[in-house]
């Protein structure tokens, strides 16, 4: 029997973790598979070796991962499959697959413009657009952000769109800020290419609060609970259900 388990980051913040949930809540309804299940990799329950067994606890034989992440950086490559080997060497007669994170995707670039269009219609070349990132020390995270960038700024009018980070990687999203406040212009939109809010989300804001500046700062809002990322993540569960016992991470 097929079943399909949901990882997700995990947050010490309860209505993080709560906002994940109510998203697969979401998505469940639209996968024709009774055992469903939702787990978080870290700082939070059901941990991964939870929902894993108890997809095992109501019949399943075979348990389709999905990485709800938005890209494949050291939680996606290494510490997931590293827990899902043991899980599967516990239970041999598992089949156990494993999807794709959501990775590049035109769909997410329509939800940031549809995020800057909530916040200003301003479409002034001087414009300066900061894409933050939650960051990481893997390479190939800072070039497919770099790639996010490129596809925002192709599908806008800005001319200045720039990838930054939270942590782990450069260009820092403070120091990018500061940089760009002594640069032309008297707009700054900043873009949290971020799941859900939370303390990344806090952090930014009171980055933003604390600067004296006469430009205009617009913080949009997080991906959040858009119907484009729900038909991707979906796509992402048919695509695991189709597998069996792979193990091949892609981004």
């Amino acid at each position: 029997m097929k079943s399909v388990l949901y990882v997700c980051h995990g947050s010490r913040m309860q209505v993080s973790c709560k906002q994940a949930m109510d998203l697969i809540g979401e998505i469940q309804g639209s996968i024709p598979i009774r055992i469903q299940e939702i787990s978080f990799l870290e700082l939070a329950e059901p941990t991964i070796e939870m929902g894993f067994e108890r997809c095992i606890e109501r019949g399943a034989t075979e348990v389709a991962v999905v990485p709800v992440f938005l890209f494949a950086a050291s939680h996606v490559k290494n510490d997931i499959p590293k827990k899902l080997e043991g899980l599967k060497k516990r239970n041999p007669n598992v089949s156990v697959s494993f999807g794709k994170v959501v990775g590049l995707e035109e769909r997410i670039i329509d939800i940031l413009l549809e995020r800057v269009n909530e916040k200003t219609m301003d479409r002034k070349e001087s414009t300066a657009v900061l894409i933050v990132g939650r960051g990481s020390s893997d390479p190939d995270i800072k070039s497919t952000f770099t790639e996010v960038a490129r596809l925002f700024h192709n599908r806008s009018n800005y001319r200045d769109v720039k990838p930054c980070f939270l942590a782990a990687a450069e260009p820092g999203f403070k120091e990018l800020l500061y940089e760009t406040l002594d640069q032309e212009g008297d707009t700054i939109i900043i873009i949290p290419y971020l799941l859900f809010p939370g303390v990344l989300t806090k952090e930014m804001k009171m980055l933003i609060d604390g600067v004296s500046s006469e430009k205009t700062i617009f913080l949009c809002d997080v991906l959040g609970f858009h119907p484009h990322l729900k038909e991707v993540l979906i796509n992402r569960v048919v695509e695991t259900l189709q597998q069996k016992d792979v193990w091949m991470v892609s981004s």
